[in-house]
């Protein structure tokens, strides 16, 4: 019963949702506000002997070797064979730059271990150049990390696990060296407003919603045009003659309503049994028959024994099979033409379902046809 009682819960939620305006800001992304992704090779240093292995032929052989170049650049010389270390590990840095990032702007970064280290607890990231995947240097990382667990083993082989303690975060450990190309307005240029979901009926309510909010007097000014299911390209007015003026403009537009179109989802997840269902899904005219067959065997031991003073003959264990046969009264249910996803769940709750016969019931409602949604199974 709490099963479907979420269901509906969750039906009656997003129905609701679905009817609700949204401001455009959240469900577009501006042009500029694309995030790039940056990388980098470093080293972590003060762990507790947790990290990469430089001797023996399983060592990490570019740990030694990085070591040993930032060695030389403090005007130490140290032979490579000659360095034994287990508190330092080699890493490799992942992050995004921040949206309309400037010189200066601090972003966090992740750490992953590259080597054999077992644990990155307490490490602590140095200097590390950031650049992009055409290789263009945009900024540095270093700090302390945030590991979120440990990874504890002893001598005798006992090991004491939390989290994953092989990839940690430097909050704010990023920062950008240079300024990032392209995070201006190009003034003549419209400014294109790329929906998060893309979908044609959203692209046309938005580009209404600014032209009616935008043109005086309802006057017909076409400020913005949907040019596909995923953009929308907004002119600047000609007012807008710096990057202020354009500033203000789109943070006008950005808090305008307008009511999103929510294509119609199931979405299923077999490994937990979790189902999510719009409130805009449909169904057509479906019968549905469900039955439980079990069967129980069991096996109980009988001893057989010579009669008394019997001068042959021995004692003998033997079981005898019990075999039952146990089904449950079949239930059916018919759902009605255009059902929605609160009527099926009501049908379902009345035939007694579990979330694993909801997932196989939805599976073959949409191969029968009936299910007028996109199905998702994780």
């Amino acid at each position: 019963m709490k099963v479907f009682t979420q269901i509906l819960l969750t039906s009656a939620v997003l129905l609701s949702l679905a009817r609700a305006e949204v401001r455009i800001k959240d469900i577009v992304k501006i042009e500029t506000s694309h995030q790039t992704s940056l990388i980098g090779y470093g080293l972590v240093v003060g762990l507790n002997g947790t990290g990469d292995r430089t001797t023996g032929s399983r060592g990490s052989v570019f740990t030694v070797q990085s070591i040993s170049n930032m060695l030389e650049r403090f005007g130490i010389t140290v032979p490579r064979d000659d360095l034994r270390t287990r508190n330092a590990a080699a890493v490799m840095i992942t992050a995004n730059m921040p949206a309309f990032g400037r010189s200066g702007s601090q972003f966090d970064v992740t750490v992953s271990s590259l080597g054999d280290a077992t644990s990155l607890e307490g490490g602590v990231l140095l200097m590390t150049p950031l650049r992009d995947a055409a290789g263009n240097y945009f900024g540095m990382a270093q700090g302390p990390m945030s590991i979120g667990g440990f990874n504890v083993e002893t001598e005798g082989g006992e090991r004491v696990r939390k989290n994953h303690a092989l990839v940690g975060r430097v909050p704010d450990g990023g920062y950008l060296t240079i300024d990032p190309p392209n995070q201006s307005f190009n003034l003549a240029e419209p400014v294109k407003l790329f929906l998060i979901e893309p979908d044609f009926s959203t692209a046309k309510r938005i580009a209404e919603r600014i032209n009616k909010a935008l043109s005086p007097s309802g006057d017909t000014l076409f400020y913005a045009q949907p040019v596909s299911s995923a953009l929308v390209e907004l002119s600047l007015p000609d007012s807008a003659s710096s990057q202020a003026h354009a500033v203000s403009f789109i943070a006008a537009v950005e808090t305008l309503l307008v009511n999103a179109d929510i294509e119609a989802r199931v979405v299923i997840n077999e490994r937990t049994g979790t189902i999510v269902a719009g409130g805009n899904v449909t169904i057509g005219e479906i019968l549905i028959s469900h039955g439980n067959l079990t069967i129980h065997t069991k096996a109980r031991p009988v001893i057989s024994q010579p009669q008394a003073f019997s001068t042959g003959g021995q004692t003998v264990v033997t079981q005898i099979t019990d075999t039952q046969v146990f089904e449950a009264e079949a239930k059916t249910g018919v759902i009605k033409e255009s059902a929605t996803v609160s009527e099926l769940a009501l049908a379902l709750n009345t035939l007694g379902l579990k979330p694993r016969d909801i997932i196989a019931i939805f599976q073959a409602i949409k191969q029968a046809g009936a299910l007028r949604a996109k199905l998702i199974i994780n």
